[in-house]
Order: C-alpha cells, then sequence, then structure tokens
C-alpha cells in the first residue's frame, strides 16, 4: 500500500462461491455487499467465480511457484492481486463449500497470503460445517481470517426450488453481523497502514 493511501482506496472482493445453474448466491452476496458498503470505508465489488470460470486445476507447477503456465491462471492472479481482501460467499453443500471455490483457491498461493478474509455461508442451517472447513483451508493460504462470521439461515420458506423468494427479509436479521465484518476488515486494513 502506498503512504497517501487510506481504507478508503482498499478494495474488498465479494467472492460469489457457486456455479450452479439454479443458484441463489449472486442474490445473497448482492445484499450482503450493498449492506456491507453501507457507511462503509472500504469498496465492496462482486467477483463471481461462474464469470471466472477456471477449469479443474490444470497448472503443472504448485501455485507457491507463481509461474503459471495458463493465461486463465494469470488472469485469475492479476484479479486476485487487485484485492485487498475477500468476503467468501458459499451456500454450505452435504456439510462442505462448493469444490468451484476450493478450486478457485487452489490454483494461487501468494495471491492470497496476509489479506483479510471473511465468510458468509448460507443453508438451512446456516452453513456452520461450510465456514469450518473454508476456514482450514484459508488458514493454510495464510490469509488473516476475521472472527465475525455469517452464518445465514435460508429455509424453504425462503426460497423456491430456483431461487430465493426475497432476499431483503431473508437477510434483515443478519444486518448486524455484516456490518461487523465490515468493521472487522476495516480493523485488519487499517492496522496495516499503521
Amino acid at each position: 500500500m502506498t503512504e497517501n493511501s487510506t481504507t478508503t482506496d482498499r478494495r474488498i472482493a465479494v467472492v460469489i462461491g457457486s456455479t450452479r445453474p439454479t443458484r441463489i448466491c449472486p442474490e445473497i452476496a448482492g445484499r450482503v455487499l450493498k449492506t456491507a458498503q453501507q457507511n462503509s470505508r472500504l469498496t465492496y465489488e462482486p467477483v463471481d467465480l461462474a464469470k471466472v470460470a477456471l477449469p479443474f486445476l490444470d497448472e503443472p507447477r504448485k501455485p507457491a511457484l507463481g509461474q503459471y503456465e495458463h493465461e486463465h491462471t494469470r488472469r485469475w492472479s492479476r484479479t486476485a492481486s487487485g484485492y485487498d481482501g475477500f468476503l467468501f460467499v458459499l451456500p454450505q453443500y452435504n456439510w462442505g463449500y462448493p469444490a468451484v471455490l476450493k478450486n478457485a483457491l487452489d490454483f494461487l498461493y501468494a495471491e492470497w497470503r496476509d489479506k483479510p478474509a471473511a465468510v458468509a455461508s448460507y443453508g438451512t442451517r446456516g452453513g456452520n460445517r461450510a465456514v469450518a472447513q473454508l476456514r482450514g483451508a484459508l488458514q493454510g493460504l495464510h490469509m488473516r481470517i476475521i472472527e465475525q462470521n455469517l452464518e445465514l439461515v435460508v429455509t424453504d420458506a425462503h426460497a423456491d426450488e430456483d431461487e430465493l423468494t426475497d432476499v431483503a427479509p431473508t437477510l434483515q436479521p443478519f444486518t448486524e453481523q455484516v456490518r461487523l465484518v465490515d468493521a472487522q476488515l476495516t480493523e485488519l486494513l487499517t492496522d496495516d497502514q499503521q
């Protein structure tokens, strides 16, 4: 970070961690982003893994070397390197987190190191098992994981088979938690400036 930069210059990627065709993740991520952005000194931006469109890990060398052979990896590296922190939004699938997110994380290494990370999971019970697994992977990548998790409860009353019926009332009970996530990310990035 440059000497003159401030937390308002800091960008947080809100990673949409599902690519399922009938996913509700973009709506949830959008609402989390909008809530976090209110009165924040950080800038939150969506990064949709469906648009990143990485193949299954196909780099011949380990990511820690940073010797990327494929353009899709170099493009992903530039994208991840352009952010100061990450807020991963994901569903819980079978008590775990989506393989597409694990794949995206595993493509890179140095790009994640020492960057703040937050997790927002959702599911019928909030996604706490997915959070636990993801936190382990983020620790392995040497990210600075904030203490506050968002475990958003989405029941059949909130969604039909293909979409979230109404995002606002579903996420309203979690507004203060989202603000705590922003506060913790801001604090970590402010500490970096000192």
